[in-house]
C-alpha cells in the first residue's frame, strides 16, 4: 500500500509469497492429522482474496488455534506469538513457521508496525482480536490492536470461526484429545469507508464492532 497526492491509501497488488519449507511441511502434516483424527470441516476457502494483504481474525480458545487456521487457510499465514516463546532453541524454529514476537499487555508498537508492514507487502496475517484465550469458549471483548492494524494497513479483513479447538486441546490441559473440528471462513469485512489516512478512536470503535459482528456470523450460536 502507498499514498497518493490526496493522502489516501492505495493498495499495491503483489505476487503471492513463497512459504518457508518448515511451514509447508507443518501445514501438510496438520492438514492430514486434522482430517484423519478430527474429521474436520473447512468451508468458505473460496472467499479468501487470492492477492493483496489479508488480515485474518479468529476466535481464540486453544493453543491449537494457530495450526488449525494455518492448515485451513488457502494462503501462507503469518502469526503473532507471545514473546515468551522466542527463546533458544525454540525461537528460531518458531520464526521459520512465519511467527514473530509480540509483548502481550504492553501495547507493543514494534509488533503492530511489523503487522502493518507485512500486510502492506501483500501477506496474510492472523491476529486473535480478543488478545487471549477465552476460558468459556465464547467470544470475549475485542482489544483494538486488530482494528488498528486493519485500518493502518488498508488490508482486507477475513473472519475465521473455529469450533472444537478447545475440546481438542483444552485451556489448562497438555493432552490432545479427539474432537470434531469445524472451520468457517467468511467473506471480506467492509471497512473501506473508514479510511486509512488517519486512524481515529471513532474509526477504531466502528472497525472493532464490524469485525466482531463478522466473527459472530461464522461461529455457531453457543460460541457467540
Amino acid at each position: 500500500m502507498s499514498g497518493n497526492r490526496n493522502g489516501q491509501a492505495r493498495i499495491v497488488k503483489t505476487a503471492p509469497h513463497r512459504p518457508a519449507l518448515l511451514y509447508t511441511f507443518g501445514k501438510s502434516l496438520f492438514w492430514l492429522l486434522f482430517r484423519l483424527f478430527n474429521r474436520w470441516e473447512v468451508t468458505g476457502r473460496e472467499q479468501v482474496p487470492r492477492r493483496g494483504g489479508v488480515l485474518i481474525i479468529a476466535n481464540h480458545t486453544s493453543y491449537a488455534d494457530p495450526p488449525i487456521v494455518g492448515a485451513a487457510f488457502p494462503r501462507p499465514v503469518n502469526f503473532m506469538a507471545k514473546s515468551e516463546l522466542f527463546f533458544f532453541p525454540l525461537g528460531p524454529i518458531i520464526r521459520r513457521t512465519h511467527a514473530f514476537p509480540v509483548r502481550r499487555g504492553a501495547g507493543d508498537r514494534a509488533a503492530l508496525r511489523t503487522a502493518v508492514r507485512m500486510l502492506r507487502e501483500g501477506k496474510a496475517l492472523l491476529i486473535f482480536p480478543e488478545g487471549k484465550r477465552s476460558p468459556s469458549g465464547r467470544l470475549i471483548e475485542f482489544e483494538q490492536g486488530a482494528a488498528y492494524v486493519a485500518l493502518a494497513s488498508g488490508a482486507q479483513v477475513v473472519a475465521v470461526g473455529l469450533d472444537g479447538a478447545d475440546r481438542l486441546l483444552p485451556l489448562h490441559s497438555p493432552i490432545i484429545r479427539p474432537a470434531k473440528l469445524r472451520v468457517k471462513i467468511g467473506p471480506p469485512v467492509d471497512l473501506a469507508d473508514l479510511g486509512a489516512a488517519r486512524v481515529t478512536r471513532a474509526a477504531l470503535a466502528t472497525a472493532s464492532e464490524r469485525m466482531a459482528a463478522a466473527l459472530r456470523e461464522v461461529l455457531p450460536p453457543e460460541r457467540r
